[in-house]
């Protein structure tokens, strides 16, 4: 019995989590799997279980943080998750809209303030707890009474939001570490890079064609700014590569070099006037050397779960600065990148799900 083997969706439901998130614990090598003869994933139900016994969740699947708070509370929270450079937060505060928030998007954490609720908010809090579907969501209570306190398998209780930076840090940073990212770096990373690699992964999009969606971005980005080099960049562990370029010969760099590993730490543009002045970036072999790279600005490329996978770019060889218009210019831009990274993941699992109905068909 103990080799007993079992679907992803039956392993899906002894963890209490989603389809999705048991085929992302697959992928990153948690749960081994195999294929049979008909192309079906299959487990043992054995290893199911002994993933149930360890005493650390699996992996984050999402950088999304659902925040349910009071209205006038709203504009602090997004001020304070502005410096959790890897999180997108979406804000609530309807409960239904909530609810709804997490359904769609399976967050890492779901933030629920306290803060003079009237008893709705902290009822959400105990239907959280008892609902399986949130999968490994880690569940943050700021503010309220001791009743909502914290506990191994409970919500984490804080006192205040200025304490939720540290809360969130700590759950991107249980999940376990990639061996590919494992010792120092010469590049800055952040906290949830082992699952933003997993999320890159299985995008698909490293080392294939070219596509006409992401050329008219990078072509538009090149033309609406004015530079003679535009990119679309995905960073792996080791290469900074080129889904789309636009003024450039080559197809990768070392990521070291790369100066979009500043622009997947945040959630906007991050531009540099001189690159020579800086000191991040004066050694860096592309502007020390050939071809002697002066002006940077790019805004982070988000997967459907909030994971920045790399980066619409320009680069030019003159120092420069982008004006109001420049800088909302390339976050559309970059924000037209995603969209359409997000309809070609919608497009594969549509794709996934016709071939399995077709299957069961013919059975």
């Amino acid at each position: 019995m103990e080799r007993d083997v079992v679907t992803t969706s039956q392993a899906a439901k002894l963890l209490g989590i989603s389809v999705r998130t048991a085929q992302l614990l697959v992928e990153s090598g948690a749960l081994t799997s195999w294929k049979t003869p008909g192309g079906h994933r299959r487990v043992y139900r054995a290893d199911v279980m002994a993933l149930m016994k360890q005493p650390n969740q699996p992996p984050a699947v999402s950088s999304a943080v659902v925040v349910l708070a009071a209205p006038d509370r709203l504009p602090l929270y997004e001020d304070i998750l502005s410096t959790v450079r890897e999180c997108s937060a979406e804000l609530h505060s309807e409960v239904y809209q909530a609810s709804f928030a997490i359904g769609a998007r399976l967050p890492a954490a779901v933030i629920v303030d306290l803060n003079e609720d009237g008893g709705e908010r902290l009822a959400f809090v105990r239907s959280l707890e008892s609902d399986p579907a949130i999968g490994h969501a880690r569940v943050i209570v700021v503010g309220g009474d001791d009743d909502a306190s914290d506990g191994a398998a409970g919500p984490k209780r804080i006192p205040s939001p200025q304490l939720v930076p540290d809360a969130l840090r700590a759950v991107l940073a249980c999940a376990t570490k990639s061996s590919a990212i494992d010792g120092p770096l010469p590049f800055p990373i952040a906290a949830n890079e082992a699952q933003r690699l997993i999320a890159l992964q299985r995008s698909g999009l490293v080392d294939t064609a070219a596509e006409k969606s992401f050329d008219r971005v990078t072509w538009l980005a090149s033309h609406v700014l004015g530079t003679p080099i535009s990119l679309m960049t995905l960073l792996t562990p080791s290469r900074q590569w080129f889904k789309s370029r636009q003024g450039l010969d080559m197809v990768e760099t070392p990521r070291s070099w790369a100066f979009c590993n500043q622009t997947i730490l945040q959630r906007d543009v991050f531009a540099v006037e001189n690159l020579a002045l800086d000191r991040r970036f004066a050694d860096n072999p592309a502007v020390a050397g050939d071809p002697h790279f002066r002006f940077y600005a790019g805004a982070p490329v988000l997967d459907p779960n909030g994971f920045a996978l790399g980066s619409v770019c320009v680069i030019d060889y003159e120092p420069r600065r982008l004006d109001r218009d420049q800088t909302e210019s390339l976050r559309a831009l970059a924000a037209l990148a995603s969209d359409q990274v997000r309809l070609r993941a919608n497009d594969r699992e549509l794709r996934w799900a016709q071939n399995e109905l077709s299957r069961a068909r013919k059975h």
